[in-house]
């Protein structure tokens, strides 16, 4: 290996720098041959969180949630929107760039040696900091699928599963069938397992595969500070993870002041409102159909109509198919590649309507690309 980059990212670029979720290798025998290396200790829990869409806004809202038990919680989410320390979070806090510094020096040797991915690695220096940290509870966000995910690779007590739709077809099947097949399997091992609402065909795959999991109702949410309908289904799955944990004797919680936690959580990148002069901007990654019909109900309450909505979609898939159901709540429906530059194609809405009303969707990769330039403006 060369001589130690000096960051983060000059480490990882040695892997590949993913874009999205294409640098996944399914299986799990590179990533237990990396945490070979570590000496992980395990927590009181461990959390798996799989589905298609809401998988991290339900992670943000169950690690706020915990924190409020007194409990030291290490969330691991993907992707990044700005910086890689967003990732490994330990108390709602990224960790440091120094800490994440030195798991690599001790990871990177090997991961080059057996070929791992860039979220294989990232999964591994996860772990290692949470250990290192002794935090009580690890939430492990799962990136594609569930059965041969890195984040399965390890043992877990609880299985959350959001809602699942179709997406990643390359790698888990052309069938609603298929795909929850695979994403059935964050459940194996776990001792609790829990699921938002999914339609009938998902509903049976996963009672067929582990007839305990338990469907939760969505409830109501008037104070949710997340915006969105489709959250409060994330929010009453988080909900539900903390008072079956409670209930099984696996936390002492005050369900009310977790509850008040989850009311107030934000979670970054799902409809992040931004100001830009008089112009009001809401960023979505959004990138799929099932996560584009989840909104729908929602945009009437970001404005009435909006002045347009920017879609940018990813080279290995097409949302044509997602444009007509924007066109009642717009009077413009801007379809763009991702490979475009996406703030040139904002600014020019904006010299239309330089107080308008704009909704932004698009995966991680856009919303971090507009982020940066507001920053940087």
């Amino acid at each position: 290996m060369s001589a130690k980059p000096q960051s983060i990212e000059q480490w990882l670029a040695e892997l590949g720098a993913p874009s999205a979720d294409r640098d996944y290798k399914p299986g799990h025998e590179r990533q237990l041959a990396l945490l070979a290396h570590l000496q992980l200790r395990r927590p009181k829990l461990r959390i798996r969180v799989v589905g298609t869409n809401g998988k991290g806004s339900t992670s943000f809202m169950l690690a706020a949630a915990l924190q409020t038990c007194g409990l030291k919680v290490g969330l691991y989410s993907s992707p990044h929107i700005l910086e890689f320390n967003e990732r490994i979070r330990i108390n709602g806090t990224p960790v440091a760039n120094s800490l994440i510094e030195q798991s690599l020096a001790r990871l990177m040797p090997h991961a080059l040696r057996i070929g791992s991915s860039y979220f294989e690695t990232a999964t591994a220096v996860a772990l290692d900091l949470f250990s290192q940290a002794a935090v009580d509870v690890e939430i492990l966000e799962a990136g594609v699928g569930a059965r041969l995910d890195a984040t399965t690779a390890v043992p877990a007590d609880m299985a959350l599963m959001t809602p699942i739709g179709l997406d990643h077809q390359n790698w888990l099947g052309d069938t609603l069938q298929q795909i929850a097949g695979e994403k059935a399997h964050a459940m194996s091992g776990c001792d609790l397992s829990l699921s938002a609402p999914q339609t009938s065909e998902v509903r049976g795959v996963l009672s067929a595969f582990n007839p305990a999991v338990r469907f939760v109702e969505t409830g109501d949410w008037p104070a949710l500070a997340a915006p969105g309908e489709h959250q409060k289904t994330n929010a009453s799955l988080a909900c539900s993870a903390i008072t079956t944990l409670a209930e099984e004797k696996r936390i002492t919680c005050d369900l009310t002041v977790a509850r008040e936690a989850i009311n107030r959580c934000l979670i970054p990148g799902r409809l992040q409102k931004v100001k830009i002069g008089s112009a009001s901007i809401w960023l979505d990654a959004a990138h799929n159909r099932h996560a584009i019909e989840a909104l729908l109900p929602s945009l009437p309450q970001l404005a009435d109509p909006l002045d347009a909505i920017l879609v940018f979609t990813r080279e290995d898939r097409s949302l044509d198919d997602c444009l007509p159901l924007l066109v009642p709540f717009t009077r413009t429906v801007v379809s763009r590649s991702e490979r475009t530059d996406a703030t040139s194609a904002l600014q020019e809405q904006l010299t239309r309507h330089p107080q308008g009303a704009f909704l932004v969707l698009g995966s991680f990769i856009t919303v971090a690309e507009i982020l940066r330039n507001l920053q940087s403006g």
